[in-house]
This record gives C-alpha cells, structure tokens and sequence, in this order.
C-alpha cells in the first residue's frame, strides 16, 4: 500500500493520523486476529526531523489499551536516547516501553551472505562473507510462538552516505544489526564509494539488505512506514509523503519522491560552504561529518567546508570507535586502505575504517571545524582544520545566514543549516557519477 498526496501537498497531522489508522484497520483485516503484542522500531533523535516521532505516539495511542507495545529505537552505533531526547521525540509516551538496541551483545544470528554474493554486488571489490545478526527481540523465542505478533519500522528516506537511500531495510539490518553486518556493510559502501551511491536505490549495500531480508526475514511479521520530508522555514518539518506496506515498490516510490525534494543539484562547484550542526543533534563527528558526506560532491576543488558545530564534543559515538578515529584520523581512502591491511585493530572495526573514508575529502577541499567541545590539538590531530567556534559564529552568524547563497564581507558564502535532510552536488558530477 503506498499512501501519499498524489497532488504534491504537504501532509498536516490529520491526514497523517487518519491515514495511520486506516493502514492500522488494514493489518488487524490481514492477521485475522487481536494483536497482543507490537515492536515498533523508529529511528534515534538523529533522525528528529523525520515525522517518525509523531507517527510512533499514533501508533502508541492507538494500541496501547488493548496490547503490550514496545519500542526500540533503530540506534545501530549510535548513543541511546537521553530522557530530554525522548520525550521531545516521542512525548509522554512512558519510559519503561523503551528498550536500547546493544549492537555488540544483543543479537542472535538468523543466517550469512556468502562471500560471492557480496563480490557479485561489489563488482568484485570485497569477497568476505557477512554473518547476518539482528536484535533478538525481533526473532521468534520457539518455532510454535513469535515473539511480536506485529513489527512496525518507521523512518525517513533521504540521500545517506552508507546505503544510498536511508531507511527500509537497513532501519533492520543497521539500526537493529550486530557489529558484523554494520562493520562490513559500511565497509563495502566506503570501497565501492560514496558519490557513486548517495541518492541512488540499488548499492551494494542495498543489494546486501535486500538479499538479507529476502533470505533470512520472511516470516517476520513486518511492515515499514516511510516518510519523505524536508526543513520548513519555521524550524519545523514539511511531510511530503507517507508509504507503507513491506514490499519493495513501496520504498521504491518514496526514493523517488525523496529524490525530488532532498536531492539539491547546482550548476557550478562551490568555493565556499558553511554548514550548522545543531548541538541538541550532532554531538559526534561520527554524525557531524554529514556535512563533509553530503556537500562532498558541491565543495570546489581547493575550496572550503567550514562546519560550525557546538555540541560536537566527541568523534565516536562508541569508545573503541572514538579511540580509532583519534588513532588514525581522516586520512583518505588510499591510506585507510593501507591501515586495513597492516592494522588489526582497524581490520576488527571495519566500520570505524569505513567513516575515516568518508570523513576525508580526499585532499579536494579544506575541512574546517568550529566545536564546542574538542580542542585545538584534537581537531588537528585527525587531519582537519581547526577554528574557534565563537570567531566561526561571529564570522558567520548561522541565526542571520539563510539557506543557500550569502554575501559575507563581500565573498560568496553557501549556508547549510541541517546536512542531514539532503544531499548536495553539482549536477554535472552527480551525472556523471552514475
């Protein structure tokens, strides 16, 4: 079933509740029976701007007086949500229906890729096998009880750095996986690399996901809810569409949609760029260096990616990850390749190897940061630029900037106020990437 506003409306709230309800009435009609017992699965705070924190309390007001609902935010890597980030997501829904996803301990294996398959979908760049585990609250406990008698995946699909498209399948095998399918999906997006993948359906990761799912999730009695949304000039969010349903097409429609208002395509490359991580969001380069991901592909050769970023206090959202970050640092891909081989401790994080890829602009352009939270020496350390954050917020107020061209002391400044809801590129390379 795929529900959106065929006439390019936004979404309000009524139209979204009523249609959540509509698609609830459609599940019970398929099941036959009561439901006793719900998963829900949005994403973390990181993902605030999705609509899946409103679309979580429907569905929560609706089930809760008559079955067990519980809720497990997709944190894949990420911190768990403070009590602040909880309740400004997901409102007064209590917090003892919330459990934290552990992607190192609390999993269970459903089954593995064979190495093959993933040279098939790499084009023959990687060849390892992938070990496919996934939170154990999603499995069924005996072959005669399921665990959930529905599981429900909300989030947002937009332009993302790993798999191409966020969301569908990869809220699952990433925001619910083990450290296994994280580690070298991420890796073999980083190898294939990123500006062949952002904003495109089917990369090798998404092949993985797909092959995951079709494999080893069949009998999962799961749905997805996927929203296309964009930042409105309040502060608030725009909901273009909602679709629903567990078969591909579904996520298929809403990556088109998604491709049409989160994709920005310019004309000419861009010499100067101010991005604005929001300190109640972004409090890691591990999230905060969407900025370089997503305007990697509009940054000028020889020009200047300026992150202005107050919450940003840390560089891994996991110790050990942190640990390797300032070990190695973002050095480009060559090199990161190079410490795969020669370091054991990066070959057993292949996540953490694949983000130092990411996170390098390959020597094409200066990456600046202004944190709030890391020091000089330690910005330094991992191959950026380092610049003070109130001299950064003086020089380029982001309360004044607006949203794509500025005039600054009479220099071109282009301002991203949130690089998590798009994907930026000139048009030409973005073609030509294809």
């Amino acid at each position: 079933m795929q529900i959106h506003n065929r006439q390019g409306e936004d979404l309000d709230l009524r139209q979204v509740r009523a249609r959540v309800e509509e698609t609830l009435r459609a599940w019970l009609a398929g099941l036959g029976r009561e439901l006793k017992k719900v998963l829900l699965i949005p994403p973390d705070f990181t993902r605030y701007h999705s609509g899946a924190g409103v679309i979580t309390q429907i569905l929560y007001r609706m089930l809760a007086p008559d079955c067990q609902v519980d809720i497990m935010p997709a944190l894949g890597t990420h911190l768990p949500l403070s009590e602040t980030e909880r309740t400004a997501m997901f409102g007064e829904i209590p917090a003892d229906r919330f459990f934290v996803h552990d992607w190192r301990k609390d999993l269970v294996q459903i089954g593995e890729v064979p190495s093959s398959r993933l040279s098939e979908f790499s084009g023959g760049l990687v060849d390892y096998p992938v070990k496919v585990e996934v939170n154990k609250r999603l499995i069924a406990r005996t072959p005669a009880k399921k665990s959930y008698d529905l599981v429900v995946s909300i989030g947002q699909v937009v332009p993302h750095e790993v798999v191409g498209m966020a969301n569908y399948n990869k809220n699952i095998f990433v925001g619910c996986g083990g450290k296994e399918i994280i580690d070298k999906s991420h890796f073999l997006g980083a190898v294939y690399g990123m500006e062949r993948i952002m904003g495109r359906d089917y990369s090798p990761p998404r092949r993985l996901f797909d092959y995951a799912e079709e494999q080893f999730l069949g009998d999962m009695p799961l749905q997805y809810i996927l929203t296309v949304t964009t930042a409105a000039a309040d502060g608030g969010i725009r909901l273009h569409g909602l679709f629903i349903g567990r078969e591909r097409r579904v996520f298929e429609a809403a990556v088109r949609l998604s491709q049409e208002h989160n994709l920005i395509l310019l004309d000419r490359p861009l010499p100067k760029v101010v991005v604005y991580l929001d300190p109640a969001e972004f409090k890691s380069t591990w999230l905060g260096n969407k900025a370089v991901y997503r305007l990697r592909m509009a940054v000028a050769d020889g020009g200047e990616l300026i992150i202005i970023a107050p919450g940003v206090r840390q560089f891994g959202e996991d110790k050990g990850i942190d640990r390797l970050i300032r070990k190695y640092g973002y050095v480009g891909r060559d090199r990161i390749l190079e410490l795969v081989e020669d370091e054991e401790d990066l070959r057993d994080n292949l996540s953490a190897a694949a983000h130092l890829i990411h996170g390098s602009s390959e020597g094409r352009f200066r990456v600046v940061y202004a944190p709030g939270g890391l020091k000089r020496d330690e910005i330094e350390q991992v191959n950026f630029t380092y610049l003070d954050l109130a001299e950064a917020e003086s020089r380029y107020n982001p309360a004044v900037l607006r949203e794509g061209f500025n005039t600054v002391n009479g220099e071109e400044v282009y301002f991203v106020k949130n690089p998590g809801l798009g994907l930026w590129a000139e048009r030409r390379l973005f073609h030509q990437e294809q």
